[in-house]
């Protein structure tokens, strides 16, 4: 037989106090239950809510504007001295210019117009005539020297924007898509090869600008058009040397039509 515990035995355990003392216990796990189901965490009243999931951050690409302010500091002004008028693209630190080679290509002397209205006179550090890539070293600095940033996405279908001096009117802006890669193109001074095909309107002055992807880097070297109506004008195709083979002095760029 089971001992009955100390407790029971000492209130003179009988069976009523037994009944009695299992009925209390009853009551007190009911009351239990009904505490916790309207005051635990798992009862409907408190029912936890869910942590939300964090949302990403979406990055918005930069604007045409947002390129066109970060950008226009680093493009230049080029003419030379014999009427030539292009456009060219503070590449360095050291405020090496880079730009097409037939914009200095008549040998006279050459003035750059930096973005802050510094004037100076440059000469040419290289020159690469088939590739139509030349670079100028200016006697006068802007301060502060802003280059912009080589290198980029190149995908057809993608974004790009260019700034140059078409037709003489200074620092506009044109957006456009990539068109195609890898394309030819006849000129007076030649057929040039392996050029970045886009659609951003450009004209005569435009020549040795920056062709920008989204995110406003350097893609390319702004050189040529095509011009199947044989007035210099632009017809939705124009070409520009890939920012690498700029750099490396390679490449040059048919679709016939003029330099800029």
């Amino acid at each position: 037989m089971v001992a009955e515990p100390r407790w029971l035995t000492r209130l003179g355990g009988g069976p009523g106090l037994r009944v009695l003392c299992g009925v209390l216990a009853g009551a007190l796990v009911v009351v239990i239950v009904v505490a916790v189901w309207h005051g635990s965490p798992g009862s409907a009243a408190a029912t936890p809510t869910s942590s939300a999931s964090p949302t990403p951050t979406v990055t918005a690409s930069p604007s045409v504007a947002d390129v066109y302010r970060r950008v226009a500091p680093s493009v230049t002004i080029v003419r030379t001295a014999k009427g030539a008028l292009g456009t060219g693209v503070i590449a360095a630190a050291d405020g090496t210019i880079l730009t097409a080679d037939h914009v200095i290509a008549d040998g006279s002397a050459i003035t750059i117009l930096f973005a802050d209205g510094t004037k100076s006179r440059a000469t040419v550090a290289t020159a690469d005539p088939k590739g139509d890539i030349a670079t100028l070293r200016p006697a006068t600095l802007p301060q502060p020297v802003v280059p912009a940033t080589l290198g980029g996405a190149v995908q057809v279908g993608g974004a790009v924007v260019a700034i140059g001096n078409p037709l003489g009117l200074t620092y506009s802006v044109s957006s456009g898509v990539i068109s195609g890669l890898n394309r030819t193109a006849d000129t007076a001074q030649g057929k040039f090869a392996g050029l970045i095909q886009f659609d951003a309107s450009v004209n005569p002055g435009s020549s040795g600008g920056p062709l920008l992807d989204a995110a406003g880097e350097v893609i390319g070297i702004v050189v040529s058009i095509a011009d199947p109506t044989g007035k210099d004008a632009f017809a939705g195709i124009a070409f520009a040397v890939p920012i690498g083979a700029a750099l490396g002095g390679g490449a040059g760029g048919s679709g016939k039509g003029p330099q800029l």
